[in-house]
């Protein structure tokens, strides 16, 4: 009955992961030849892929690896760079109640794509909740981590030019941006990230304007708030 269960989750899940399973896997693989460029093998890059899944921050995490190490400074920009996930949890409280045994990993394995199928997805009658949510979860954890050991291996076995392979996800967030731009008619929040960033940029150079950047995005989108709350739905 339980393997029957699992099927019919599985099934409903896997159709609306399939777009992300196209962006992990090209994300996952430029990690996994870029840990393998910097010196790093492929036991830390699945280490990293399945216990940290953070993508945006294992990118930056590599930057961190091949610097001075500065806890303070690791914590800080962690924190700031994976704030979002703190309303994300807070949205799906509701969602998330009596899904035991389950619950651990779907709060583990949150990510913005994940976050985005489990709000937006219908899921069938005939399927059990809680088990459509865990396999979206872990497909979506497996496309990483399929995708980083693979990256690894083709970095291990191919040796090529990696310069400009780290731009793929300022290249992703690029594309994010324009995408949000065009959809929504309030572009105040993206004018507020420009001006911000390139202000942050000026003062405190390229080394370090990433930390005041982020805390001045923040106390600045929250004296916002009210006008932003205002925005129709697109």
């Amino acid at each position: 009955m339980k393997r029957e269960e699992n099927k019919k989750a599985f099934l409903a899940a896997f159709p609306h992961t399939i777009p992300v399973l196209t962006g992990f896997s090209m994300l996952g693989i430029a990690f996994g030849i870029l840990m393998r460029t910097s010196g790093y093998g492929t036991a830390l890059t699945v280490a990293m892929s399945l216990l940290v899944f953070a993508g945006s921050l294992q990118y930056v995490a590599l930057t961190l690896l091949t610097s001075a190490f500065n806890p303070l400074y690791a914590f800080t920009l962690t924190l700031l760079v994976n704030a979002r996930h703190l309303f994300y949890g807070l949205s799906l409280l509701e969602k998330f109640k009596d899904t035991s045994p389950y619950k651990p990993y779907l709060i583990f394995g949150l990510c913005d794509e994940t976050f985005s199928i489990l709000c937006a997805a219908e899921i069938p009658q005939d399927v059990e909740k809680k088990r459509f949510m865990f396999f979206v979860t872990l497909l979506n954890h497996s496309y990483w981590v399929i995708g980083s050991v693979t990256g690894s291996l083709i970095g291990q076995w191919i040796h090529f030019n990696t310069h400009g392979l780290d731009f793929v996800l300022t290249a992703l967030f690029t594309v994010i941006f324009v995408n949000q731009w065009d959809q929504r008619k309030n572009r105040l929040p993206a004018l507020t990230g420009l001006v911000v960033t390139s202000l942050s940029l000026l003062i405190f150079g390229a080394e370090q304007f990433i930390l005041p950047a982020m805390g001045l995005l923040l106390l600045v989108l929250a004296l916002i708030k009210k006008p932003l709350e205002k925005e129709p739905l697109p």
